[in-house]
């Protein structure tokens, strides 16, 4: 059958349309080759998202291995940097942290957490980190140990009742339970014990909240297909469950309206600082562009929202592992124990004192988080095109840090698969000065920065 003019003008419709297609998923792909940047190949569209079938933790350390220390990659059609250089890693997150990569990735679809600190950029991020930086003194944290200290003290009890009973002990999930407990009573001033009352409405929208996972379809969809973000803001999705948002909404509106007549105890928690915020210092009608250092009332919700995401799977996960690290290290628990024992004789309740001046704890604890990385990422987004140690980095391009490579890198840490506490030993001398300089920095860039 011969072509019509109509089945031409079809079929080279169809055939731009699909070179046009092509064109958009792959448009980004090339600008890695371009700046000499190895990496692995991306497909359209996906770009190397499918790399991570098998693990973040474990597709970043294939690259490394393959790589080296810089290599590019994409999530859909977005450019990712990843960089293990310390120079660089230091340039980015310290140095320039404030000119040219002071904001995070932004998904997009976040609700009410669009005002959190994590999300935040520029000058909404800076004046939201002066107003919550106080939070984190040592004065601060000082005055809230009585309530970690008492919520412990039920997590030893707790932990009592089982072995009495012979009962096996989850403690990922009795980790958990004290995580939640500390996370909402220091956010806001809430007493509530989640082993014993499982259905108290902060624990369950609590669990909720924390039940987001990075294989939601949803994120993937924004990841891959970025332009539909607006249409999907128009839409009212959101990443998180709305009746959970909606339940810690309400609960800081009203938990702020009971602080504002003065019905706090005298407790110290973080929203209690926040709200103080607004009473310190006021804006006026002149103020424009959120110039005054105060929080609204949506930067609290989002602020309060971002403590509970941040605080619990992190904490109940690194303590869980310390757990684990000290089971099957029983020379580290050992030491640790006596390090304890000499500092609160007696069996002595724990003070804050006492806590700061455990440096094998504090060893051991660094040593966890190095070889499981809480954060597993960070990110910066490239603000303006930068070189950076001979490495071009262009505006727009996402600069990710893996901190599972970098923290088992051999060419800083001997023997980085092995527990070993010691490497932060200020004492130390020889081949593992090296572990020590390492861990050092790589604690002062990443706990300041993550």
């Amino acid at each position: 059958m011969a072509n019509t003019p109509h089945t031409c003008l079809v079929g080279h419709g169809w055939a731009s349309n699909r070179a046009e297609a092509s064109c958009y998923g792959t448009w980004t792909h090339g600008i890695f080759r371009k700046l000499g940047i190895p990496g692995p190949r991306p497909l359209p569209f996906i770009g190397t998202f499918h790399g991570y079938r098998n693990g973040v933790f474990e597709f970043d350390m294939e690259c490394f291995k393959k790589y080296g220390k810089i290599w590019g990659m994409f999530d859909g059609r977005t450019p990712i940097l990843a960089v293990i250089d310390p120079i660089i890693v230091k340039t980015i997150l310290v140095k320039e942290c404030y000119t040219h990569f002071t904001n995070r990735r932004n998904f997009g679809l976040n609700g009410p957490l669009e005002d959190g600190i994590t999300v935040a950029k520029d000058d909404q991020w800076k004046r939201i980190r002066t107003v919550l930086s106080p939070t984190f003194t040592s004065g601060k944290l000082k005055e809230m140990f009585p309530i970690m200290k008492n919520l412990g003290e039920t997590l030893v009890k707790n932990v009592q009742k089982k072995t009495e009973q012979d009962e096996p002990l989850d403690m990922k999930q009795m980790f958990s339970s004290y995580s939640i407990d500390v996370i909402i009573s220091t956010s806001f001033g809430v007493n509530i014990d989640s082993m014993n009352n499982p259905k108290d409405p902060f624990v369950t929208n609590g669990r909720k909240l924390f039940n987001f996972k990075f294989t939601n379809p949803l994120l993937i969809i924004i990841v891959l297909f970025p332009f539909l973000i607006p249409i999907l803001q128009k839409m009212n999705f959101c990443l998180f469950s709305n009746d959970v948002v909606q339940f810690f909404t309400s609960a800081v509106k009203s938990l702020k309206q009971k602080r504002q007549k003065g019905n706090h105890e005298n407790r110290v928690d973080f929203l209690q600082l926040m709200v103080d915020s607004q009473t310190e210092d006021i804006p006026t009608s002149n103020d424009m562009n959120h110039g005054y250092k105060a929080l609204t009332d949506s930067e609290i919700t989002a602020q309060s929202l971002i403590f509970i995401l941040a605080g619990f799977e992190t904490t109940s996960t690194t303590l869980s592992l310390l757990s684990y690290n000290l089971a099957t290290h029983p020379d580290v628990q050992q030491k640790l124990q006596q390090e304890i024992d000499t500092l609160l004789p007696n069996k002595a309740p724990p003070t804050y004192d006492a806590l700061m001046q455990m440096e094998y704890l504090e060893m051991a604890i660094n040593e966890t988080l190095r070889m499981y990385p809480a954060g597993g990422r960070l990110e910066r987004v490239c603000k303006k095109t930068v070189e950076v140690n001979g490495v071009t980095i262009p505006e727009g391009v996402v600069v990710m840090i893996p901190l599972y490579p970098l923290q088992r890198d051999p060419e800083y840490w001997s023997e980085p698969d092995d527990f070993n506490p010691d490497r932060y030993d200020s004492h130390i001398t020889g081949a593992r000065r090296r572990d020590r300089v390492a861990a050092r920095k790589s604690i002062k860039i990443v706990a300041n920065y993550q």
